[in-house]
């Protein structure tokens, strides 16, 4: 038995029933059907082997495909064999190069090193106090708000969060007093641009590049026009940003557009060109907004689903805060509020999917890599894995408290891992305990009656058609 073994095999005990996960049953059943379901939900075609093998591999026509679902297997992949892997499959570089350019999240080699160096100045430890005041504030801004609503007032999770975390990205990491309505335009654009865009197209699925010739043109004209949504706000910020006094501090894009490096002294970078500059600043933007929006909706969901883990929470948030607004000193003092959305990340995994194509041949598990073979860690496998996992399904926030083994880094991904590990990492789980805080002392969320919960995949990981919920004020 590993060590994550034997540390998830204490839990106390789970809520009846698990919350919401995918039919696993009707993928054994039917592949050919699973994979068709498998373009609008990636989830879908995931058998319940999958949840249970170490390691696996399948060929669909011209394309093979290596599954790494073990630790060893992530590490060499993301880690000890990187640049044989540092390549995003054909699928996940053609959903995502409209609107991100040759961004960092689909570039490679030299150009993604240089990248990521120029881009990770904006999110480094120091600057994480300054930042957490506005995420404590901006959520304090948004439980005014929700104060004003009626008696039993409905609201949209998903997008409320969406709203909040995107005014978070602008006001931090822009240095822009990003607007409501700009947040929302942003918000609808990028999940406009999910719905319409070939994730699992067959001329990259099946090898067959002949058939993207063959591309739906409603669907173009859909993500072309969500495309051009989002770049008009990223336009916007850079042209405020162009307008910004001398001396202002050092923002993601000084780092990109003038060549500042995030460090005191005359130190200059070469610049980037407007273009790359935009396309860097709207993958920060958008992973900087939605993975966390969409992490914080599924804790709402959970705890409403449990009982048993919201009175917890609001025990921890009434003892510590005693009735006063979160600030980043108190992230240290709030673990269990830092274990459910740790958990809920674990269950609903922000992006759920981590594709690479290998430059080379190679063998993992005894298994042959054939040159361009497309080689995924999928985290909605490594988070429910039944070998690594006790009650794999269940919400259990105890997993993540301090005095508990933490999980392997190479099983519970939620940042990915290895050389491409999420720059926001501790911004994202900063914000979300401060968000979390704020609002859980405040209200609790019920699920809107008679609306069922159902998961949708594509490029991330959300609550299909939004989180209806009724918000409440808390009374300690």
């Amino acid at each position: 038995m590993t060590t994550t073994e034997a540390h998830q095999s204490s839990q106390p005990e789970a809520d009846t029933g698990d919350p919401v996960k995918v039919d696993r049953e009707a993928a054994a059943r039917n592949r050919f059907r699973a994979l068709l379901a498998g373009r609008n939900n990636l989830l879908a075609v995931w058998s319940p082997h999958a949840y249970r093998a170490k390691a696996f591999d399948f060929r669909f026509l011209n394309q093979h495909y290596f599954v790494c679902n073990s630790p060893d297997a992530v590490k060499r992949v993301f880690l000890d064999e990187h640049d044989n892997y540092d390549r995003k499959s054909p699928q996940m570089r053609h959903a995502l190069e409209p609107l991100l350019g040759d961004g960092l999240f689909v570039s490679d080699g030299e150009l993604w090193r240089q990248r990521r160096e120029q881009c990770a100045p904006a999110f480094e430890s120091q600057l994480l106090p300054d930042f957490a005041a506005v995420m404590a504030e901006s959520a304090r801004e948004l439980a005014e708000r929700w104060a004003s609503l009626p008696e039993g007032g409905r609201v949209d999770m998903l997008g409320e969060m969406a709203r909040l975390t995107a005014r978070i990205i602008g006001r931090t990491v822009f240095g822009d007093d990003t607007s409501e309505d700009e947040a929302a335009q942003v918000v609808q654009g990028f999940s406009e641009y999910q719905r319409s865009i070939e994730q699992l197209g067959f001329a990259d699925s099946f090898g067959l590049p002949w058939l993207r010739w063959f591309r739906n043109p409603i669907r173009h004209v859909r993500s072309q026009r969500s495309i051009r949504k989002v770049h008009a706000v990223i336009d916007r910020i850079i042209e405020r940003h162009h307008r910004r006094p001398p001396g202002s501090r050092s923002t993601l894009l000084s780092l990109l557009l003038n060549g500042e490096t995030g460090k005191p002294g005359p130190a200059r970078r070469c610049p980037m060109g407007a273009t790359a500059a935009r396309n860097e600043a709207i993958v920060m933007f958008m992973a900087g907004h939605e993975t966390t929006a969409n992490s914080l909706a599924w804790t709402w969901y959970l705890l409403d689903h449990s009982p048993r883990a919201a009175a917890k929470l609001h025990e921890e948030l009434d003892r510590v805060l005693g009735g006063r607004p979160p600030s980043f000193e108190d992230v240290a003092d709030l673990p269990y509020t830092r274990a459910v959305f740790e958990e809920a990340m674990r269950l609903y995994p922000p992006v759920p999917l981590l594709s690479r194509q290998a430059r080379a041949a190679d063998r993992i598990r005894d298994k042959a890599i054939r040159r361009d073979t497309i080689v995924l860690a999928i985290p909605w496998l490594l988070h429910r894995h039944e070998a690594y996992w006790d009650k794999p399904d269940s919400f259990i926030p105890e997993r993540f408290l301090p005095d508990r083994p933490r999980p392997d880094k190479f099983i519970y991904m939620p940042f990915s891992v290895g050389r491409r590990v999420c720059l926001g990492m501790r911004f994202g789980l900063t914000e979300g305990v401060l968000c979390l805080a704020t609002l859980a002392q405040r209200f609790q969320a019920r699920l809107q009656p008679g609306h069922e919960v159902a998961i949708e995949c594509r490029l991330t990981l959300r609550p299909q058609g939004g989180l209806p919920m009724i918000v409440e004020a808390r009374r300690p």
